[in-house]
Order: structure tokens, then sequence, then C-alpha cells
């Protein structure tokens, strides 16, 4: 898992992020951002970055880069800052291992993880930013991803976001502002985050040890973390530019162990590709020469209309086995190594 904030060494989280690190801050002056970027490109490092450098005691209260030195820094750092509160769903506070007030160690795994950013914990937010900073520098709350805030939640969040209390921050991250309630859209400042460079997010995978980084790059079109997290879960270039060719001969043991929304993601991705293939275009995710073609048109769109059905619904729970081998049953059907 990558870092979510600035080391040590004053190095940013991701390296594409600096530039509009530096930016936001000589720029942004509003008490609530709306920070949207794509999914896989770091929007969390760069709100969690972005609120270390408000805090940081090492720059006299300069708009500049958190330095990473700083008592502040430390205790940012080491997720302990007093006034600094992250709201993630359940799920990614597990994954990054940061704590939220009322969590309980022990009930990990007695339950589901919630995926959604429910009333209690907003409202837990607007108690904490009434009371009085710790360290001086003000409070900042970051709240990540936006779209997860459920609608009661949002509701209970609007006052707050359009007049907190005096030195209090609030950054919001989505990857599509057009997912977030008007209101909530219509009380913030926007800040968008792009992709990076092509070859500065294939060098850093290459430092992150991916071989191969501009397939799986492709892969996840364009996004370096999900690249990376592709990369962690075992499925290797060479693996995603067998997969096609496996898929059209109904080989469901080639997407064994994967969870169903990226079984759903990868199939929706070769749908694509075949298409662009049929239509005389160059794939976008799979590697020129790897993706076979469709039988027809119409099975073509059939394999399209099912994916799309099922992927309203990829979390469902569904038997899993069962229904990966249905999904590339009709993979199968569409497509065809022959010719």
């Amino acid at each position: 898992m990558v870092n979510l904030v600035v080391d040590e060494h004053g190095a940013p989280p991701l390296p594409w992020l600096a530039a509009p690190l530096a930016d936001a801050l000589a720029r942004q002056r509003g008490h609530a951002l709306l920070l949207h970027g794509a999914a896989g490109i770091g929007t969390l490092h760069f709100a969690a970055a972005l609120a270390q450098s408000w805090l940081c005691e090492g720059h006299d209260g300069h708009p500049r880069p958190a330095c990473g030195r700083c008592p502040s820094c430390h205790l940012v750092q080491s997720k302990l800052h007093p006034d600094l509160l992250v709201l993630m769903p359940e799920t990614l506070r597990q994954a990054h291992a940061w704590p939220f007030p009322g969590d309980k160690p022990e009930d990990e795994g007695k339950k589901k993880p919630s995926r959604q950013i429910r009333i209690d914990e907003i409202r837990h937010a607007i108690d904490w930013v009434a009371r009085t900073t710790s360290r001086g520098r003000g409070k900042v709350v970051v709240l990540h991803p936006a779209e997860a805030i459920n609608l009661q939640a949002a509701n209970a969040l609007l006052k707050t976001l359009e007049e907190p209390p005096a030195g209090t921050r609030l950054l919001l991250g989505a990857g599509d502002p057009q997912h977030l309630l008007p209101t909530v859209r219509s009380r913030c400042h926007r800040v968008a985050l792009a992709a990076p460079p092509a070859d500065q997010a294939r060098d850093w995978l290459a430092g992150q040890g991916v071989a191969e980084p501009e397939v799986l790059l492709a892969a996840a079109a364009g996004r370096p973390l999900d690249a990376q997290a592709l990369a962690k879960d075992g499925v290797s270039a060479a693996a995603w530019r067998a997969l096609p060719a496996a898929l059209a001969r109904g080989q469901a043991q080639a997407l064994s162990g994967w969870p169903v929304p990226r079984v759903v993601d990868a199939l929706q991705k070769l749908c694509h590709d075949a298409a662009a293939v049929g239509a005389g275009a160059a794939p976008r995710y799979f590697p020129e020469g790897s993706v076979p073609r469709a039988r027809s048109a119409q099975a073509l769109h059939e394999w399209h209309e099912a994916l799309q059905r099922v992927a309203r619904h990829d979390e469902h729970p569904w038997h899993e086995a069962l229904l990966i081998e249905a999904l590339v049953a009709q993979a199968s059907a569409a497509l065809t190594l022959r010719g």
C-alpha cells in the first residue's frame, strides 16, 4: 500500500502530485474543496498531503508543501494528529489502517464493513470541528470518497460545508462530482486532478517492481494505482496478454481467484477492444494482436448488454464460481480465434 502522506524526506506520496499540490497551496483559499479525479490516480493521497501541508509547522505558515520533518508532520505520518480527521468508509479505513474514533478492532471480521460514510460518522465530524484546535494551525477534515456519503449524511453536512468554524477546512475527494448532491457541489471550490503522464506513471510502476508496466498501465486505463493493484494481486503482464485468447476458448480458470467486480471490468474492456478491432481501430486495454475477433456484431452487442446487466449488480452476493463460468461462456460465444 502506497504511503498516503508526505514522507520524512519531504517527498509527496506520489511523484505526479507534487505540481498540483504546490498549485493548490498557492491558489486555493476556500474552506471547502472538492478534489476530483479518476479512481487510481491518487485523489485520497492528494487530499491527505494537502491537509498535512496546511497543518505543517515547518514552514512558518507559508503556503508550501509539508516539510515531512516537523512534529505536526510526524503526527500525520503516524495517523495521530489531533487536528486531522480522515473519514472514509470502513472498507477503506481497514485497507489504509487509518483509525476513526469509535472503531473497535475486535469487531473486524464480525460484520461486513460498510462501503458508505454514515450519518453517525458525519455527526461525529461536525462535533469534532466545533472543538478548539490542539496545535493552533486549524483543523482539517478529509472525506473520501464523497460519493460514499449517503443521502441523510450529506444533508447533515451541508451547514458545516457552508459555514464551518473558524480555521476549519474540509476536503472532499470524488471520482465523479456529478454523483454528489448539487447542494454539496455548490458549497465547494473544485480542484481537478489529471492522470499522470504515461512515461511518469510507467517509471513509477517500474520503480515499484512491476514488470512490463506499460501493459498493466493500459489494462488500468492509465491509472497507475490500479495497475499496481493488479500486479499485487498476481495479474502479470503476461497473464493479461494471454487473457483474451483464454476467454475465447472458454477457459474460466484464467480468472480463478478474481473478485466479480474485477472480472466484469476485464470483460467489459475486452468487449470494448473486440469492438475496436472489428472496426479497424487499435485496442485500448489489451496489447495489439492479443484480441480475438467477434463472431458477429450481433454477438458482440448481446455480450455487451449482458455485461451491463451484471455490472449494475456486481456487488450482489453471487455464487462467484458459477457467475464467472457463465460470464466466460458468454465471452467464448461472442469471440473467435479463427481468422
